[in-house]
């Protein structure tokens, strides 16, 4: 029996007790793309078992939370949410809690559960996910805690049960883990080492999407740049992307993230080459200075950075870029920041997400001296307004232009609206024809609103994908 095999028979188990009981779960995710992706097939295998979903946490019978813990915020909100749940949990003495993703993989996080939080029931890591119907089976049918985290990878199983949040669209992990062991990051030690899928299995699972009716598809992985070291035949991030381009029934691929050390001229090309690609890069920047990016162990330079950017304007002219970056790394200094400016600056970026830098235990910068607060807030309050000033300098760049919009839904705002988004990211919000979400349609952009477009539908795109 292979371990997909055994997996679908702890689901078939646990729907034994579950089936007929009218039971409902909630799921709670915090973090990046890939964490939604992880809940997505949390949510399949619930379903798969004859959980229905929940409108709220406090009408859950199991309430999971899929945890991040890039940044202490994430760490603070995680513990609240904890709070909420006891109180949730003496109302409803059957409910049971779940915690999974990156922070179970802290040592020092699962001891400070372990004890201080003895009503959550099942405890799991980001490397054992795939067993999750074993452990909640586990859990139902002996009536104890289920605590179990690995270290590292076993499998990557991908054709589990999933629930996806929009029928039209959907992330598909090509890869797991990263290997650049950047200072101030614990993704690392969290999910371990870089591991790629077999291209075969990933164009195999986007043509499956394909056929049920998924236009837009994006491709994931901590850093995708690196797709392919370590697989048995050779392969790259440029030829996956530019053969998942070439399936029928995909009319738009968007990737994300990208390091910038590792972002290929070939790669430029193929996104050149083939409309379907999304004209949006998201390329983080970390720092404009090159003393903090060696501090940072991000392997390039400001001057580096920069002409990957002018490369990637010139090749692809209507190219969104949008980057992270961190304000107030140890040593940091307000020239430091001057440079990260001066890069925001000329790389004109679509949109950036500005952190300040969070310590992470276990991390090399960890043990660096940390800056003061109040600096690091006057330092932040800077990048922050050039970073938006700029971003708004880019965004009128599309006013009165006829683009390619992928509906995605009702306006929350205005039913009367719909909203979707053009191949650079941006949003428009237009008033509805009777189109439907994942419909590919032309619309005017009239006026920009800074972060966002208003416009008219001018007819539906016809596109062929």
């Amino acid at each position: 029996m292979t371990e997909l095999e055994r997996q679908k028979e702890y689901i078939r188990k646990a729907a034994g007790l579950v089936q007929g009981r009218g039971l409902r779960y909630f799921v709670v995710t915090f973090g990046c793309q890939m964490n939604e992706r992880d809940s997505e097939k949390i949510a399949g295998i619930l379903e798969e078992m004859g959980y229905l979903p929940a409108l709220q946490e406090s009408e859950a019978d199991l309430l999971l939370y899929n945890t991040c813990t890039v940044r202490e915020h994430a760490d603070k909100r995680l513990y609240g949410r904890l709070g909420v749940a006891k109180q949730i949990k003496q109302d409803r003495p059957g409910m049971l809690i779940a915690l999974c993703g990156c922070m179970m993989q802290e040592a020092e996080v699962r001891e400070k559960i372990r004890t201080s939080y003895p009503y959550v029931d099942l405890i799991f890591g980001t490397h054992n996910l795939y067993r999750f119907a074993e452990l909640l089976y586990e859990r139902l049918s002996e009536g104890r805690r289920v605590v179990e985290i690995w270290e590292e990878h076993r499998d990557l199983l991908e054709d589990l049960p999933k629930r996806r949040k929009y029928p039209f669209k959907s992330g598909v992990n090509i890869m797991v883990g990263c290997n650049n062991f950047c200072s101030y990051c614990i993704v690392p030690y969290v999910r371990g080492r870089e591991y790629s899928r077999d291209p075969k299995e990933i164009l195999k699972e986007v043509e499956a999407l394909a056929e049920d009716g998924v236009k837009e598809v994006m491709l994931l992985g901590q850093n995708v740049n690196s797709y392919g070291k370590g697989l048995d035949r050779p392969a790259d991030f440029s030829g996956l992307l530019s053969e998942a381009a070439q399936i029928p029934g995909i009319g738009r691929i968007r990737f994300m993230t990208s390091h910038p050390k590792d972002l290929s001229p070939d790669l430029i090309h193929v996104i050149r080459d083939h409309e379907k690609i999304a004209r949006h890069i998201h390329l983080p920047l970390q720092s404009g200075s090159s003393r903090i990016l060696s501090a940072m162990n991000r392997h390039y330079t400001k001057e580096a950075y920069l002409d990957l950017v002018a490369r990637i304007r010139e090749e692809i002219p209507e190219a969104a870029i949008t980057t992270d970056i961190i304000v107030g790394f140890p040593t940091e200094t307000e020239k430091d920041v001057d440079d990260t400016i001066d890069v925001i600056r000329k790389a004109g970026f679509d949109g950036a997400f500005t952190f300040q830098y969070s310590k992470r235990t276990g991390t090399p910068a960890a043990l660096m001296e940390q800056l003061p607060r109040e600096f690091v807030q006057e330092q932040f309050d800077r990048v922050l307004k050039c970073v938006q000033d700029t971003a708004k300098e880019r965004a009128g760049r599309f006013t009165g232009r006829i683009m390619e919009v992928l509906v995605e839904g009702v306006n929350e705002k205005d039913p009367a609206m719909l909203t979707g988004r053009i191949s650079q990211n941006h949003v428009v919000h237009f008033p509805g024809e009777g189109q439907k979400p994942g419909e590919f349609i032309e619309v005017s952009l009239d006026e920009c609103h800074g972060f966002y477009y208003t416009g008219h539908v001018v007819k539906p795109t016809g596109k062929s994908c």
